[in-house]
């Protein structure tokens, strides 16, 4: 166990929050909610980022930018959007502050905004005012739009990087001429979700269709990407909506279609955001620290040079000097650790607590004898290995580490996945045994949400291509036609 990090067997929710401190990802805020995300914690939602942005726009989106205030009133025009959203918003009645004369900085009375705005919850409401200015004939269409932005949900219980008040994402707001176009767009969107949290988180997910309850407020239709996590819970890692014309209607947006009459545009929304790094280090890290996949690690290997000698030193770091220009000229991001205040044991347990998947040790016989000590951080395995021809099996290794890290979590959630067939066994399951629980279910929101209530397990999604299969709702007896997948989430 990494020194002030406690197991994730005796306190998970404290193995979480104790792994992002001590790794130094992020740290709390002064503000209630919020969060400070560090330099290493940010390096990874760049690689998130620059890996979905290019994905987003070989799909053919572009990207734009949007208010982050929005008038109160958009939000009346939606009547299922506002009442999603209502008791997460953040107000702002007062656009001036002043000196009460006593040495104290007060909201000034007299500068009350004439309407209030809202900090973004989400930009559906701004962005589908801002369309009907852009639309009018379906030669306009599609507009396939991207946003990166922070966003505001006032949350009551927080959790760093899993639910905070202000947070970092993307959303796409795209318009279509018809439904069966929206449509495919929601599609397509939730499949690069799935493709970059397998290939690049090495994430399993299932992909699958919200029910009606656990729906996005304003959508027709909501997909979604789940995980599961070590402690037998669920992560909804992201989302894709199909929203029909709903936002097209109460923001009046219509379009002259090719037989030259008059039409409502047809919406999707999608999204991912820094829940995605909580759902990286849940999924994959243990007791010693990250356990980071090579893709999105922001050090992918680093060097430690072990020397007595500054003369050592010298010769070792222009060893390095030549090793590291190969390797990152293989885009493999390398550190060259010499720093003279830290012993290599010390460094170790540094990287070790970091995540980084390859660490390479380098003393004054491994010059001697042309060999170098390569460590990996998810099997915790050493190997002495030729100098030669070191680049290639670097590279080699680092897609070794990834594929493993995924075949990891992918066996865990296959042994963690159950079916059952009884109430009884399901509670049990739930208690002995967390994690997914494909069981059948008789469609109804009341039968959802009873189950919900007693045993604080959501439906997180019908999956797609589901096997149909005649069967029994766990809880009515009412007939079935298919398993659905239950599990407690976060």
């Amino acid at each position: 166990m990494s020194k002030g990090v406690i197991s994730k067997d005796e306190d998970y929710s404290q193995w979480f929050n104790d792994l992002i401190i001590k790794s130094d990802m992020a740290e709390y805020s002064p503000v209630r909610g919020c969060m400070i995300i560090k330099p290493y914690g940010y390096s990874i939602w760049e690689k998130i980022q620059a890996q979905l942005d290019k994905m987003f726009k070989e799909t053919g989106h572009q990207n734009a930018y949007f208010p982050l205030l929005i008038p109160k009133s958009f939000f009346s025009k939606e009547a299922s959007h506002v009442e999603g959203f209502a008791k997460e918003c953040a107000v702002v009645t007062h656009y001036r502050l002043k000196n009460d004369g006593n040495g104290n900085i007060v909201v000034d009375e007299e500068a009350k905004l004439e309407e209030e705005l809202i900090i973004r919850p989400t930009s559906e409401t701004i962005i589908w005012n801002t369309y009907r200015g852009w639309i009018q004939s379906y030669r306009d269409l599609p507009i396939l739009v991207n946003q990166w932005a922070n966003v505001m949900r006032w949350e009551m219980r927080t959790r760093l990087f899993l639910r905070t008040s202000e947070f970092l994402w993307q959303e796409g707001h795209t318009a279509h001429a018809t439904a069966e176009e929206a449509v495919a767009e929601t599609e397509q969107m939730l499949d690069v979700y799935a493709e970059f949290a397998e290939n690049w988180m090495a994430l399993p997910v299932v992909k699958g269709r919200k029910t009606a309850n656990e729906r996005f407020a304003g959508a027709l239709d909501t997909y979604c990407i789940e995980a599961l996590m070590q402690d037998g819970k669920a992560l909804q890692a992201g989302t894709s909506h199909f929203l029909g014309q709903n936002f097209a209607k109460a923001f009046d947006v219509k379009f002259t279609t090719r037989d030259n009459k008059q039409d409502f545009v047809w919406a999707t929304s999608w999204g991912v955001s820094t829940r995605l790094i909580g759902a990286l280090i849940m999924a994959h890290s243990d007791d010693a620290g990250l356990v980071l996949p090579p893709k999105l690690a922001p050090i992918q290997v680093v060097i430690v040079p072990i020397y007595k000698h500054p003369e050592e030193l010298d010769a070792i770091s222009e060893y390095v000097k030549g090793l590291t220009k190969e390797l990152r000229s293989k885009d493999v991001t390398v550190k060259f650790d010499n720093r003279d205040t830290h012993r290599p044991g010390a460094k170790f347990a540094e990287y070790e607590l970091k995540g980084v998947p390859l660490r390479v040790a380098i003393g004054s016989r491994d010059m001697q004898n042309g060999t170098v000590e390569l460590a990996r951080r998810d099997t915790k395995t050493k190997e002495t290995v030729q100098q030669d021809g070191l680049a290639a099996h670097i590279t080699a290794l680092l897609e070794e580490i990834q594929t493993n890290i995924y075949t990891k979590a992918s066996t865990f959630r296959a042994e963690n996945t159950t079916e059952v067939d009884t109430y009884e066994e399901f509670k049990r399951m739930l208690d002995e045994q967390p994690g997914f629980i494909s069981a059948h279910w008789d469609g109804t929101s009341e039968t959802e949400q009873k189950i919900k209530d007693e045993t604080k397990a959501t439906i997180r999604c019908i999956p797609l291509n589901n096997k149909q299969e005649e069967g029994k709702c766990i809880l009515t007896g009412n007939p079935s036609t298919q398993r659905v997948l239950f599990a407690r989430a976060y």
